[in-house]
């Protein structure tokens, strides 16, 4: 089940693969991790991910991610927290983004504060309803059960 799952994702990832500038781009591709060798086609970034497939400017994709995280720092323990911010390289970064950007003025404490914050960094309604499961999609395939469990009590996915 778990093949079928990652072929079919690979399928829906073929655009991206098409788009890549070289052979060397695609290194990853043939990984158990479907999810994880696109974004190193992409050039190794979940941002990247995210600029390519909802056509996101590199704020507005580093200004989600930074969003995202700061509702999972309300809603996670310290550890879980932690874990889910580990599996995301340069995850302060990206909450200082969202800060600069004005998209954290204060801390999130539920989905509606995170569609507010995505929105105002410029992101349309129908965008941002494909930016949080697209962002949890890649977190959960990459971290398996416990990082999914971790997901969905922070985001309700």
């Amino acid at each position: 089940m778990k093949s079928l799952r990652s072929l079919m994702f690979v399928i829906l990832l073929l655009p991206i693969f098409a788009a890549a500038q070289s052979m060397d781009s695609l290194k990853g591709f043939a990984s158990s991790n479907a999810v994880k060798g696109a974004a190193d086609a992409l050039g190794g970034s979940l941002p990247g991910l995210l600029q390519s497939q909802l056509g996101l400017s590199e704020d507005q994709a580093a200004g989600g991610l930074g969003s995202m995280l700061s509702l999972a720092n309300e809603k996670l323990s310290a550890s879980e927290y932690d874990k889910l911010a580990g599996m995301i390289p340069g995850a302060e970064q990206y909450l200082e983004t969202a800060k600069s950007l004005g998209a954290l003025s204060e801390p999130l404490k539920n989905m509606s504060d995170l569609t507010n914050a995505l929105s105002s960094l410029g992101i349309s309604p129908d965008v941002i309803s494909k930016f949080v499961p697209m962002v949890t999609g890649y977190l959960g395939k990459s971290g398996g059960a416990e990082v999914q469990n971790l997901l969905t009590k922070a985001f309700g996915t």
